[in-house]
């Protein structure tokens, strides 16, 4: 059962992030670019920014990732009702581990939208970022109306003096390595997979909901995630790993409304296993990483039913995790 994950930091990690495009500086580059969303940072991407690090290195030039905030499908289609796999913070900390030396992160507004294929190529890539070469997979699209695509992101880069390299979809085990199917995934409850496609549980990082004990030292063993607005497993139950600040905790975490107490009351809810009291904050950082999916949440005819099916929950994670050291 191998959940270790990519090798991500191939030399010290020391990135730079520019919020806008002032920021870089006018003497930066020549660079070996990837531009994209890279929602999850996963196993395809890995790849593409492993081969822009290298050929960053090989040349003297820098690996540079451009990516924008919010993500364009939140501006352009705005009832998609679009869940990340990773919020800004957790993909710059994923990113950062790939060894690529700068992010741009482009604000997605009306003006970048409006932008044409050959703008975007000749403002960003060329005049600022000094590209030398860019990196994209097969369904890259760009420009205003994602009129451009790899064809013409070739025929500018021909212009312009940068290389183009386009890079095939990537499979494993039959199934599309990308963003959109491992979204599908997670929606579906289906964390083993996703992990493998990911090369890491997927995560969810928050705060303690304001609750009994928060300021103090924390004797209770179950912690309720404060309202999180991105990607979240099927209602459900798993086996996961949950960290609180430095410590990281054996778990069993409920995904869900909780109908057996009466009207709906959506939470993320984690009971740690090997639990020991705690300080625990309002501030305190929360990662709850899903391992494996056990069942679903369903209503039990009283609470007493409830204790006892938490109980045969506890002792199936306790084998995974019996089973995962071994």
């Amino acid at each position: 059962m191998d959940l270790t994950p990519i090798a991500w930091h191939l030399r010290p990690a020391n990135m730079q992030i520019f919020h806008k495009l002032d920021d870089v500086p006018a003497e930066f580059g020549p660079s070996v670019i990837s531009v994209g969303n890279f929602d999850g940072v996963h196993r395809a991407h890995a790849h593409v920014l492993g081969e822009i690090v290298r050929r960053a290195q090989h040349g003297g030039g820098k690996a540079v990732v451009v990516t924008f905030e919010p993500h364009p499908a939140r501006i352009l289609r705005p009832d998609s009702g679009l869940k990340l796999l990773t919020p800004l913070p957790e993909k710059l900390r994923l990113l950062e581990g790939t060894g690529i030396d700068a992010v741009l992160v482009l604000p997605f507004g009306r003006d970048l939208s409006l932008m044409t294929p050959r703008q975007f190529a000749e403002r960003i890539l060329k005049k600022k970022l000094h590209a030398r070469e860019v990196h994209e997979g097969f369904n890259f699209r760009f420009g205003h109306k994602a009129a451009g695509d790899v064809s013409v992101l070739m025929q500018l880069g021909g212009e312009m003096g940068f290389d183009v390299k386009v890079y095939p979809q990537q499979k494993l085990r039959g199934e599309p390595v990308s963003s959109s199917h491992i979204r599908k995934l997670i929606s579906e409850g289906r964390v083993s997979r996703a992990r493998h496609l990911l090369a890491r549980p997927f995560r969810i990082l928050g705060v303690p909901g304001r609750g009994r004990g928060l300021g103090s030292k924390y004797t209770v063993p179950t912690i309720n995630l404060a309202r999180y607005e991105e990607l979240v497993p099927k209602d459900g139950v798993y086996i996961t790993w949950t960290r609180v600040g430095n410590e990281r905790f054996d778990s069993v975490t409920n995904v869900g409304n909780r109908p057996t107490f009466g009207a709906d009351s959506f939470a993320v809810e984690t009971h740690l296993l090997n639990f020991h009291p705690i300080e625990l904050t309002p501030e305190s950082e929360v990662e709850i990483c899903f391992l494996s999916r056990i069942r679903d949440e369903i209503k039990f005819p009283s609470v007493e039913a409830l204790r006892e099916q938490i109980g045969r929950d506890v002792k199936k994670a306790r084998r995974y995790f019996h089973l995962l050291r071994s």
